[in-house]
């Protein structure tokens, strides 16, 4: 199959080279030539160019660009295809990309795998990085049944969890697992870097290891992404916001009241419930 794949960053160059080595011809558009030759050399597209004619004959194109660019790369983009063409995107917010893209285009399905790295661009690509994790698709009422089923085709050729939700419920779920924590990681980081007795802003450096490591990893990422997420999801994060900060006053509250009791039973609730979201 001859695929397109606008955005040779860490999505989309993994992706590549995962589509590559099942056989397909790989077909890469950026906006920097440097990349699209970069992304040749390391496998992940069989031929790149800047210019999106590159991919008129392209049957698939997984537009993989910065969520913000999704909308205006579309837009762009048909001018070059047939109509029979199956587009899909990697967005992590999708109730608003889909709302303006399927009345525009037929053949499209959203699509948001659940796999990523700090690092970006084409260096960070890498094979299987989507191998065993979860890839949603948020087909609606007006997908065709056959464009669902070429982009399940090709994503389980990637060895992915595939689910299937309505653009609300992903939003609503990602708010909760994936935006706020962005924000939570990002405040804890600011409270740390705010702290006005220099001695001890020095020690905490000095000090944070593993656990300040995992829980600011994602508030440490790509300003751009955490913007956008704010941006096109702002819905759903407040409402994750306004829960997370009610639960955080509740444990102010038992901290305040040193009612150690109540407060372990909440840990041990959280605890237990941890494993229902992550396994290690």
């Amino acid at each position: 199959m001859i695929i397109g794949i606008i955005g040779l960053g860490l999505i989309g160059g993994s992706l590549g080279l995962d589509l590559k080595k099942q056989g397909h011809h790989v077909l890469g558009v950026s906006r920097r030539e440097s990349t699209t030759q970069r992304a040749i050399s390391l496998g992940a597209v069989s031929q790149a160019s800047v210019n999106m004619n590159l991919l008129s004959e392209a049957e698939v194109v997984f537009i993989c660009t910065p969520l913000g660019l999704i909308i205006p790369t579309l837009e762009q983009l048909i001018a070059y295809l047939p109509s029979s063409c199956v587009i899909t995107d990697v967005g992590s917010v999708k109730t608003p990309i889909v709302k303006a893209i399927a009345p525009v285009w037929e053949n499209f399905v959203g699509g948001h795998p659940m796999a990523g790295s700090i690092d970006s661009g084409i260096e960070a690509a890498r094979s299987k990085l989507f191998t065993d994790k979860p890839y949603v698709l948020t087909p609606i009422n007006t997908t065709p049944t056959s464009a669902i089923a070429i982009v399940e085709d090709l994503i389980s050729q990637l060895g992915v969890n595939i689910h299937y939700c309505s653009p609300e419920e992903h939003d609503k779920a990602v708010s909760l697992i994936s935006h706020l924590p962005v924000m939570v990681s990002a405040s804890l980081i600011a409270a740390c870097e705010k702290e006005p007795d220099s001695q001890v802003h020095q020690l905490a450096q000095k000090f944070a290891s593993s656990g300040f490591r995992d829980t600011s990893r994602v508030g440490g990422g790509n300003p751009e992404l955490g913007v956008m997420m704010a941006k096109y999801n702002r819905e759903a994060l407040l409402m994750s916001l306004q829960k997370y900060r009610s639960n955080l006053d509740e444990l102010v509250n038992l901290i305040e009241r040193e009612d150690w009791v109540s407060l372990e039973q909440i840990l041990h609730s959280t605890q237990q419930a941890r494993s229902k979201f992550v396994k290690e």
